[in-house]
């Protein structure tokens, strides 16, 4: 079940990172109009943080390039954020922290009565 859930949220990184890839790859071929593998290239340095490769020519491309970069920011938190939650979950799990809560909770009913 565990194992099946951050599989799942792999997967789901994965996707995620094939779209972000894909609207960074028809954005320089677009706005700097680089050939297709010279835009993949530059997208994924960018989304991977490592940033450009190319010089870019025009102002367009230049604007697209730094909105590309925060978009790639946001979305390496939001990534890192699908693959990680079960494995938080799994551990707050472990260690009961809802069920440390409720206890807390519990108690400080009791004492007020």
């Amino acid at each position: 079940m565990f194992l099946r859930r951050a599989m799942t949220n792999v997967l789901l990184a994965a996707a995620g990172i094939l779209v972000a890839d894909g609207i960074g790859t028809v954005g320089y071929h677009t706005a700097a109009r680089l050939p297709w593998v010279d835009a993949f290239l530059n997208a994924s340095m960018i989304l991977a943080g490592m940033g450009p490769v190319d010089r870019l020519p025009t102002t367009t491309a230049k604007v697209f390039a730094a909105l590309y970069a925060l978009f790639s920011g946001l979305v390496f938190i939001a990534i890192m954020g699908v693959i990680l939650v079960p494995w938080a979950h799994r551990v707050l799990h472990h260690l009961h922290v809802a069920e440390e809560e409720e206890g807390a909770t519990s108690a400080s009913v009791r004492a007020s009565k």
